[in-house]
C-alpha cells in the first residue's frame, strides 16, 4: 500500500481573493499573540480566523467550523477538480545567503503498529493535542501539512522539478511577511503522480515540524476507526493526513537553533555560577556581542557549547569532556546524550541551577538570539541560554532508535504557510 497518494485540495479562489498574502498565514504554533491580532485585523479571510480563532464567550473551535463551512459555501474555497500531488518552492534569504527549498505536498498515510512508522523526534504536550483534536472535530480537515523529511535516494524532487516545473508558471505565487517566496505547481498526470508515490515507499519519513498534528490525526483516524467497527477498511480518507515533504539537501533545508530565556526565583551571583559551570566546562568571557556569536557558531561544528548572557556579560561554556553526561543520563541512548540541549538540561539546569526539568519556571523559546537580551538587562532575575542548531544526522538518528529530543529543540525555516491546501474529509 503505497505511503503517500494524491488529493484534491481545497485552495482559495482567486477570482475572489486576488492578494493570497491577505489571507494566508504561518503554522499556528509560531504565531505570535500579537501577530495573531495583526492577521485577523488584516482581512476577514485570513485563513487565522480558522486556524486560530480568538478566544470569546462563544466556543472558539465551534466558531472556526461556522466560518470554515461558510467559505465553502460562498466559494472563498473551491476544491480541485482531479487529485494531484502538489509542487512547493520556498525562495528565502538566510544570513545574508538566497536559498531555494524545494519539495511537495500531499497526502501521507498514518503509521501504526501495523505499518511502517513516521519517525517523530520530539515528545508532544497533552494541552496542544487537545486543542488540535477540539479543531479537527468541528472543520473535519488538516489545515495545515506537517513537515516531512526524507533522504530522497531516488532524487525523485530534483527529477520531476527538472522535467515537469521549471519551465512552467506557478498557480499560486506569494510573498510573506518575512519576504519568502512560495510557489505552488499542480501535478495531475496519472504517469507523475505515480512515479512520486512509488519513489517514496522505500523511504524513512521523520517528522520536522507538526508531531501535536500527526498524532492528532492518528487520534481522529482511531475515534473513526471505532466507529465504523467492521466498516472500517483502511481506505477511507482519514487514514491520511495533508503533509509537505523535502529532503535533507543543506542547499536547500534550514535549521535554526531555539534559545531558552528563564525567570528564576531567586537572584543568582553570576561569578558563583561560573565558578560551578567549571566543574563541566571551559568558560570563556566575551565582551563582544557580534564576536560572542561568531564564536558560537563556529565553536558549534566541532564541540559542544553553550552561550549565556547575564549581567551584560557573555560567557561561552564549552563542555570538557562528552562523557560526562554518560554518567548523568545513561538510561537515555548515547544519539541523545551528544546533543547540546541535553548539555543545557542537564548539567546546567538541573546540575548547577538545581531546577526541574518538568516543570520549568517561567521559560520562554525563541529562534532570535536577540531577542532575549533586552529582556535580561531589565529584570535581575532573567537569564538567557544560547545554542547552536541541531544537525539533521542528529535528528535522523535519534529518531532511528526510538528516542525523543527534548521539547522545542528545532526550529525548521522557512516554516509552510497554512492556508495554501486544505485536506477536508470526504466523508463526515
Amino acid at each position: 500500500m503505497a505511503k503517500i497518494k494524491a488529493f484534491k485540495a481545497f485552495v482559495y479562489n482567486q477570482e475572489k481573493i486576488t492578494d493570497l498574502k491577505q489571507v494566508v498565514c504561518p503554522p499556528y504554533d509560531v504565531i505570535s499573540p500579537s501577530f495573531q491580532d495583526k492577521l485577523h485585523e488584516r482581512s476577514p479571510y485570513n485563513f487565522i480566523h480558522i486556524l486560530l480563532a480568538k478566544d470569546t464567550s462563544d466556543d472558539k473551535y465551534q466558531k472556526a467550523g461556522v466560518i470554515f463551512r461558510q467559505w465553502l459555501k460562498e466559494d472563498i474555497l473551491v476544491q480541485d477538480k482531479h487529485p494531484a500531488v502538489y509542487f512547493y518552492s520556498q525562495q528565502y534569504v538566510i544570513r545574508g545567503e538566497k536559498k531555494t527549498r524545494l519539495g511537495f505536498i500531499s497526502l501521507l498515510r498514518l503509521g501504526d503498529e501495523k505499518s511502517s512508522p513516521v519517525f517523530g523526534h520530539e515528545n508532544t504536550h497533552s494541552a496542544a493535542k487537545l486543542d488540535r483534536f477540539k479543531l479537527i472535530k468541528q472543520v473535519k480537515a488538516n489545515l495545515s501539512p506537517i513537515f516531512i523529511i526524507f533522504l530522497d535516494k531516488q532524487r525523485i524532487i530534483q527529477r520531476v522539478f527538472g522535467k515537469h516545473i521549471s519551465s512552467k508558471d506557478a498557480f499560486i505565487e506569494v510573498v510573506d511577511d518575512e519576504k519568502t517566496v512560495h510557489k505552488l505547481w499542480r501535478l495531475d498526470s496519472p504517469d507523475v503522480v505515480r512515479l512520486i508515490e512509488s519513489s517514496m515507499n522505500d523511504e524513512n519519513m521523520f517528522i520536522a515540524d507538526g508531531h501535536h498534528r500527526y498524532e492528532v490525526s492518528c487520534a481522529w483516524r482511531d475515534l473513526m476507526r471505532d466507529k465504523l467497527g467492521a466498516q472500517f477498511t483502511g481506505d477511507e480518507d482519514f487514514n491520511y493526513c495533508l503533509s509537505y515533504f523535502t529532503n535533507t539537501d543543506p542547499r536547500g533545508l534550514s535549521i535554526q537553533p531555539i534559545h531558552r530565556l528563564l525567570k528564576l526565583a531567586n537572584k543568582i551571583d553570576i561569578d558563583e555560577f561560573i565558578l560551578k559551570a567549571r566543574e563541566y566546562f571551559d568558560v570563556d568571557q566575551i565582551k563582544d556581542r557580534t564576536r560572542f556569536f561568531f564564536l558560537m557558531e563556529k565553536a558549534g561544528c566541532t564541540e559542544h557549547l553553550i552561550g549565556l548572557y547575564k549581567d551584560k556579560k557573555y560567557f561561552l561554556l564549552r563542555l570538557k569532556n562528552v562523557k560526562i553526561l554518560d554518567k548523568l543520563i545513561s538510561d537515555k541512548p548515547k544519539e541523545y546524550r551528544v546533543l547540546d540541549v541535553a548539555v543545557l538540561n542537564y548539567l546546567v539546569l538541573r546540575n548547577i541551577l538545581k531546577l526541574d526539568l518538568e516543570n520549568l519556571p517561567n521559560i520562554k523559546y525563541s529562534p532570535d538570539p536577540l531577542e532575549f537580551l533586552d529582556e535580561v538587562d531589565a529584570d535581575p532575575l532573567k537569564i538567557a541560554f544560547f545554542l547552536n542548531p541541531v544537525k539533521i544526522e542528529q535528528i535522523i538518528n535519534l529518531a532511528l532508535v526510538g528516542s525523543k529530543m527534548p521539547p522545542k529543540s528545532t526550529y525548521f525555516y522557512p516554516k509552510v504557510l497554512s492556508g495554501l491546501l486544505i485536506n477536508k474529509f470526504e466523508k463526515e
